[in-house]
């Protein structure tokens, strides 16, 4: 049984007895055992160990992990420290300044994010290297729409980040009218230019969460490995 730490253990106690995951669990035994998966088994829940349930102020939704050696380590769109952030990350981080006027970070890790509040949650929590959304449609999908219904569910409200199309389908089942939900274009290369540059998501965010009496998030990151 997989054992968060913290207050989600409780909350999806019963998915990790399901039918389904139970099927992903074991195709996931066989290709951790064979190929090159992304991240490390022990990473796969990192964004629901870092940021409980009760805590989580903004969910920013990604579609599945780093596909090349060493990028993934369980936070959607963010890389350990010392390795280069991709492009979407740093067009992610350049909003960011422009957004709130912060100085570039010297990494691409966002943990500090993470313990903030910020859950920053892959659609699907596996790849194979080299072969993007290879684990998609495997049950993945079923699981972290779990976790999206447990959040819309939530009294308190919750920011949703939701960049390109598969983030903003995901969006369809927050359907209570207290959460903030603000979309944009992915920040890949090859979109960022058509509405993600200058959607201004974090300062709105903050904005929204002070309006909601919480804490506003911190984006700047502290100075980490080069």
């Amino acid at each position: 049984m997989v054992k968060l730490g913290n207050d989600w253990d409780e909350l999806l106690e019963n998915e990790f007895r399901q039918e389904y995951y139970l099927r992903l669990r074991a195709f996931l035994k066989q290709e951790y055992s064979r190929s090159d998966i992304y991240p490390p088994a022990q990473e796969i829940f990192a964004a629901l160990k870092l940021t409980a349930y009760q805590a989580v102020k903004v969910v920013i939704l990604g579609q599945d992990p780093y596909h090349g050696p060493g990028q993934a380590h369980g936070l959607a769109f963010s890389v350990p420290h010392g390795v280069p952030a991709p492009p979407s990350l740093q067009n992610i981080l350049r909003e960011v300044q422009t957004d709130c006027d912060i100085a570039p970070p010297n990494h691409g890790c966002l943990d500090a994010w993470a313990r903030q509040g910020v859950l920053l949650l892959n659609a699907v929590l596996t790849v194979r290297a080299d072969f993007p959304t290879v684990h998609a449609k495997r049950g993945w999908e079923q699981f972290t729409d779990r976790v999206v219904e447990l959040l819309n569910a939530r009294s308190t409200p919750v920011v949703f980040l939701l960049w390109g199309n598969y983030a903003k389908a995901k969006g369809q089942l927050v359907t209570q009218s207290g959460h903030l939900v603000l979309t944009a274009a992915h920040p890949s290369p090859l979109s960022a230019h058509r509405g993600f540059f200058g959607c201004r998501h974090f300062s709105q965010a903050n904005a929204f969460l002070l309006k909601t009496g919480r804490q506003p998030v911190d984006w700047r990151l502290p100075s980490g490995e080069l």
